[in-house]
């Protein structure tokens, strides 16, 4: 039996422009900035991490705004998440239609899929979410902008899309110890560690579904967390085994992660809990300054002149 995961961890895309990413996630989300960064794969990009008030696994959005730097904009299907969940309070949905209507952000009432109310809409970089209110999250929420009231709770679920979702599942289940839950039309939904938001992955089935294009617009990755650095040494020793050639362990400073791709082609991280996102900044001012690995900081200079200079509250 595999170590066990624990729920999502996090979800990171690729954006367009900082400032209305920023913007979008936190001062229209209500989502804290708790770690402004750089890409660790290039420097002249920035990090941003979204969460709640200390970004706890399962909480955490994350952009790589790479406007200016010649990617091309991505395409959904086939191997990617499409579609990232955030969990609201039952009752919530209307205030969340109206402020989003208020930003200038188009709303749809979706399908409840498994019981539960939600609507769809997209960020400024055609990025699709979810809000799926709910009466199962306990999470404390980030409420310096939106009151807790109404305030997200955290990541619900990531929808995947893959041509035969068997295989997929099968890898979920058999390999990383996911377990289905529920079944919705083409949509599978597998669950880690008990079936509250923040520990579900749907799969949904599209056999003509285009293969996706990673780029401006899309998830990059979606991370599943593992509690210590041990355990997570014995999965990718696991994954070796069996042939899903992980990557070696990564050293993101505030987590350690693998990545490899499951069958239907989506890329999948785990991350560790510790050492979290206080390791190099008080609480009180999580994102408020530009953090850097140490192997970067000898260049701090010439990285803070080619990022865009950016403004939040």
């Amino acid at each position: 039996m595999p170590p066990r995961i624990l729920g999502l961890h996090h979800v990171t895309a690729t954006v367009d422009e900082a400032q209305p990413d920023l913007d979008f996630c936190v001062n229209l989300l209500g989502l804290r900035l708790v770690k402004k960064t750089i890409n660790f794969d290039n420097h002249k990009v920035y990090h941003f991490y979204y969460g709640n008030a200390l970004g706890a696994p399962g909480t955490i959005w994350t952009t790589f705004p790479y406007a200016g730097h010649h990617v091309r904009v991505g395409a959904k299907g086939a191997g990617q998440v499409v579609t990232t969940a955030f969990s609201v309070p039952v009752g919530s949905l209307e205030f969340w239609r109206n402020r989003l209507h208020e930003g200038g952000v188009v709303v749809s009432d979706l399908e409840a899929h498994f019981g539960e109310p939600a609507i769809g809409f997209n960020d400024p970089s055609g990025l699709r979410f979810e809000l799926i209110a709910g009466d199962r999250d306990s999470r404390e929420p980030w409420s310096a902008t939106v009151g807790a009231s109404a305030a997200i709770r955290g990541v619900h679920n990531v929808a995947m899309m893959v041509r035969r979702a068997q295989p997929s599942v099968e890898f979920l289940t058999d390999i990383l110890g996911y377990r289905i839950v529920g079944q919705s039309g083409n949509r599978t939904r597998v669950a880690a560690n008990g079936d509250a938001p923040g520990h579900l992955i749907d799969v949904i089935e599209d056999h003509d579904a285009k293969t996706a294009v990673n780029g401006l617009g899309t998830v990059h990755h979606v991370a599943m967390a593992i509690g210590t650095a041990e355990e997570q040494i014995t999965i990718r020793e696991e994954l070796l085994r069996l042939g899903w050639s992980p990557t070696d362990v990564r050293d993101r400073c505030y987590f350690t992660s693998i990545y490899f791709r499951e069958p239907g082609g989506v890329l999948f991280e785990i991350a560790t809990i510790k050492p979290g996102f206080t390791i190099d900044e008080p609480a009180d001012s999580l994102g408020k300054d530009l953090k850097l690995p140490s192997w970067e900081e000898p260049y701090r200079t010439s990285i803070e002149q080619n990022l865009a200079p950016v403004s939040y509250r």
